[in-house]
């Protein structure tokens, strides 16, 4: 019998990444707090999960960290849920190690991860509780939601998985070109972290460990996708959000 869908409770948003690409703007700004028709990336992410009922989410930081930290402060003053614990990387972890610097916070249990460096928008049903609807404890390690290269905004590259009729991921080889990206919001188990390095290392790691093992999953995204990592997609998804 399977085990039930434990629904998370718990989140991480990774908001540490430096935002090179996106300079000059980031010269003085993290790129989380990088406005985007009116709304900060950052406070994007975070009003998804709030919007879940998301209890905790733990938030990264490294490049203007005092600004971040700032910012948080005050979104936390007004509103108060999800209790938000923050995690200053002096030395900058990646994704993977930033992570698994935040488990504490994490629980034990299945937890969302979402970059701040992305926007996504609901389709008919919202993106968290599609993910969660289809996790299931007893498959899977990781599970990401994926959306369609061609309907991409501010994305140029050759996707990064194949999907079978299942759900589950192949990652393309340098040969080949997929039709998903991934957007950058997950699920991932706690599990997933037991033998990870120590130190700096890319959640990819992780995924390809998964994959060998059958337990890397994928969930198409019916809603909007932006990848903001230029100031020309800035622009381009900024007259999109606005309209």
């Amino acid at each position: 019998m399977s085990a039930p869908t434990r629904v998370p409770t718990r989140a991480m948003v990774l908001a540490a990444g430096l935002g090179l690409r996106l300079r000059p703007i980031t010269d003085s700004l993290p790129k989380p707090l990088v406005s985007v028709a009116g709304r900060t990336m950052l406070d994007r992410a975070l009003d998804h999960l709030e919007a879940f009922g998301i209890e905790t989410a733990a938030v990264n930081c490294h490049y203007l960290a005092d600004m971040i930290e700032r910012h948080v402060a005050d979104r936390i003053s007004s509103r108060p849920r999800p209790r938000i614990d923050l995690f200053r990387e002096e030395i900058l972890l990646d994704t993977g190690g930033g992570v698994s610097n935040a488990l504490p916070a994490l629980g034990t249990d299945p937890f969302f991860v979402a970059n701040a460096d992305i926007i996504w928008t609901d389709g008919a049903h919202p993106a968290l509780a599609r993910l969660a609807g289809f996790w299931r404890d007893d498959d899977m390690d990781a599970l990401l939601l994926m959306h369609p290269v061609d309907k991409a905004v501010g994305y140029r590259g050759s996707g990064d998985f194949f999907c079978d009729d299942a759900g589950r991921l192949r990652r393309r080889s340098p040969t080949e070109i997929s039709p998903l990206v991934f957007a950058g919001v997950q699920i991932l188990h706690p599990r997933l972290l037991d033998d990870a390095p120590k130190g700096a290392f890319s959640l990819n790691l992780l995924y390809d460990a998964a994959e060998k093992d059958r337990r890397l999953f994928g969930l198409v995204h019916d809603g909007g996708w932006f990848h903001v990592g230029t100031p020309d997609a800035l622009d381009e998804a900024s007259g999109l959000l606005a309209r």
